[in-house]
C-alpha cells in the first residue's frame, strides 16, 4: 500500500471511528479499496449501509467494492436500487453494464450503457459499446428491427417519374413536400406512442 492510500484511510478511519453514523463510510471504502483491499471496503460498505440504506453513495462505493471482488450478481442488485433512484448516476450506469456484460446479460448491459449515452453524449466508449451491443443482439436475434407496414396504395404517397417531377411547378412541389412531412411526422408519433 502507498503512503497516500494510507494517509487518506487514516483520514477517514480517525472520522469513521469518531463518528461511526457518519456518511464517511463511503469515502472510507472507496480508499479501501483504491489501496487494494476490496474485501474490507465492501465490509465498511455493508456496515455503513446498515446505518443509511438509502444513501445511494454508499451503495456505489459497496457496488465498486463487490466489482473488484468479482461479484458481479451482487453489484447489480446494488445498482438497481441506485439506478431507479439517481438514474444520472454515470459511475453507476457503468458499472452496471459492466457487471451485465461480464455476466453475459447483453440486453441488459445494451440499456444500462444506452442510459449512460442518454446522460453522457460524448462519451465515446459508451457510443462504441452500444454499437457492438446492438449489433451483437441483432446478429443473436435478441434484437429485432421493428418497421411499420408500407402505407397502402391509395395513400398520399405516389411514385412518379424524374420526367414529371421536373414537370410539376414550384409550388406543387411544396405542396407535396410539406404533405409527405407532416405524414412522415405522423408516423413518428406512432412510432413515439408505441414505445
Amino acid at each position: 500500500m502507498n503512503p497516500t492510500d494510507r494517509s487518506l484511510i487514516y483520514q477517514y478511519l480517525k472520522r469513521y471511528q469518531q463518528d461511526p453514523t457518519s456518511r464517511v463510510f463511503a469515502p472510507l471504502a472507496e480508499a479501501y479499496r483504491k489501496a487494494g483491499l476490496p474485501q474490507d471496503a465492501a465490509d465498511i460498505a455493508r456496515e455503513g449501509l446498515s446505518l443509511h440504506p438509502n444513501f445511494m453513495g454508499g451503495r456505489v462505493a459497496l457496488a465498486r467494492a463487490l466489482s473488484d471482488l468479482k461479484k458481479y450478481d451482487e453489484v447489480i442488485r446494488e445498482l438497481q436500487a441506485v439506478v431507479r433512484e439517481v438514474p444520472d448516476n454515470l459511475i453507476a450506469q457503468r458499472l452496471l453494464g459492466e457487471s451485465h456484460l461480464m455476466l453475459g446479460h447483453l440486453n441488459e448491459a445494451l440499456e444500462a450503457y444506452k442510459m449512460l449515452l442518454y446522460f453522457n453524449p460524448h462519451d465515446e466508449e459508451a457510443l462504441r459499446l452500444v454499437q457492438e451491443l446492438e449489433t451483437k443482439a441483432y446478429d443473436q436475434g435478441d434484437l429485432v428491427v421493428h418497421t411499420d407496414e408500407l402505407p397502402p396504395s391509395d395513400s398520399d404517397f405516389e411514385v412518379k417519374s424524374i420526367g414529371r417531377i421536373l414537370q410539376d411547378s414550384p409550388d406543387e412541389r411544396r405542396a407535396d413536400w410539406i404533405q409527405k412531412v407532416e405524414l412522415l411526422q405522423e408516423l413518428l408519433l406512432r412510432v413515439e406512442h408505441n414505445r
